[in-house]
């Protein structure tokens, strides 16, 4: 108990920062983890000597120590980086090696990243492929797989088959499925994606100040959020957090059947049971579109009951990102807002041309949203083709 005690007070000094951490025996690693604070996380041991498991790995510890990193997602890649390495006794205990997880990037002309269990990552060993783990969680993997891919995008889906997947439409998919993207800065991608789930951040940090400072400024603010509550042991975020985005479009065919369309991600994901349609009620002139958005917001955020976004994106300039300002001030909410101006319409190929507005949002913020724009666009998209797939829905009834 002498060690456990000397073992807690030194930990009372470590950081309340993101990074990794173990547990020796004799200078030999017998568990390494990883946390969101390294601090409270060491000192939460020493609370759970209940378990029996932790209280015979922290019973049979002689020392602690700890290594920093910018954030929970590069702890989770240096977590099993040297899991692999030292195999520590409680990490592997009681668990062989087929239940862990893998990140597998196969020897493809476009490689589709993929996770798998260790049963299944030999044959694309013996093929050149890349692997990467092991990960004890599927939950915090998946996590860490799709926040790298906002910064790195990458397909999954099948290259030259024609046609948008989804993934492509929402900023996540380069482009595979249609051609949009070469074999070579495709390769950029997924030789950033292998640099940054080696560990070598510094070497990453360089390749992107030369080749793009906005990928490396988004990675350096790379959404923890997302991966805290998975760990306990996610598009990017500095302090602010960016968890759920509500993107709205409004639309009518000829001034009749005017909607406003309400498009939700969570974490960056389209988030499709929290999608909504508001019909237009209330305004009189269908052509009007300030007193639609207007009548839009109203109804939406008269639903204490459903969670308050962090960011509201909206399709238009200036003056419907003021009005937007307006209606929520009045309900004294202060949420950022980003409106943008299209110059080219809704083909995403205008992408750069876009004009940004912002509403209670700082420098900072700005700097984020601008970071994500592409994101940010393509949840525009999203949110404007929701609208006219459910107006030609309804119109079809109406024919039939």
């Amino acid at each position: 108990m002498k060690t456990n005690q000397k073992l807690s007070n030194k930990a009372k000094k470590f950081p309340d920062r993101p990074g990794v951490y173990w547990f020796l025996k004799n200078g030999e690693k017998i568990y390494i983890g990883r946390a969101s604070s390294i601090k409270k996380r060491i000192a939460s041991y020493f609370r759970r000597l209940g378990d029996p498991r932790i209280s015979e790995m922290v019973g049979s510890a002689t020392d602690v120590s700890f290594k920093k990193t910018a954030n929970l997602l590069e702890a989770v890649i240096l977590e099993a980086n040297l899991i692999k390495k030292y195999l520590p006794k409680y990490n592997i205990k009681e668990k062989d090696d087929r239940s862990f997880l893998y990140l597998v990037i196969p020897k493809e002309d476009f490689p589709r990243p993929f996770i798998a269990r260790g049963r299944e990552v030999k044959k694309y060993l013996a093929g050149n492929g890349r692997v990467f783990g092991p990960f004890e969680s599927r939950r915090v993997i998946e996590t860490a797989f799709n926040l790298a891919r906002r910064i790195f995008p990458f397909g999954i889906c099948k290259s030259g088959r024609g046609r948008p997947c989804f993934d492509y439409q929402i900023g996540l998919c380069p482009g595979v499925c249609i051609g949009a993207i070469s074999k070579r800065e495709y390769g950029k991608n997924i030789k950033n994606l292998i640099l940054l789930f080696e560990g070598r951040r510094k070497r990453l940090a360089e390749k992107l100040k030369k080749e793009n400072p906005e990928k490396l400024f988004a990675l350096k603010r790379v959404q923890d959020v997302a991966l805290v509550g998975k760990s306990q042991i996610g598009n990017f975020r500095s302090e602010k957090n960016f968890r759920r985005v509500e993107c709205y479009d409004i639309s009518h065919l000829s001034g009749t059947g005017a909607v406003g369309a309400m498009a939700v991600f969570t974490n960056g994901e389209a988030d499709k049971s929290q999608y909504r349609i508001f019909k237009i009620k209330n305004t009189a002139n269908r052509f009007d579109d300030l007193a639609m958005i207007e009548e839009v917001l109203n109804r939406r955020f008269n639903h204490d009951e459903w969670p308050r976004p962090d960011v509201v994106l909206i399709d238009g300039g200036r003056n419907q990102v003021e009005r937007a300002r307006k209606i929520l001030a009045e309900k004294n909410i202060f949420i950022s807002i980003a409106g943008f101006a299209k110059t080219l319409g809704h083909s995403g190929r205008a992408a750069e041309g876009d004009k940004f507005f912002f509403a209670n949002a700082d420098s900072e913020i700005k700097k984020l949203l601008l970071a994500s724009r592409r994101q940010f666009q393509q949840a525009r998209n999203e949110a404007h083709r929701f609208a006219i797939s459910f107006q030609r829905r309804t119109r079809k009834m109406k024919l039939s």
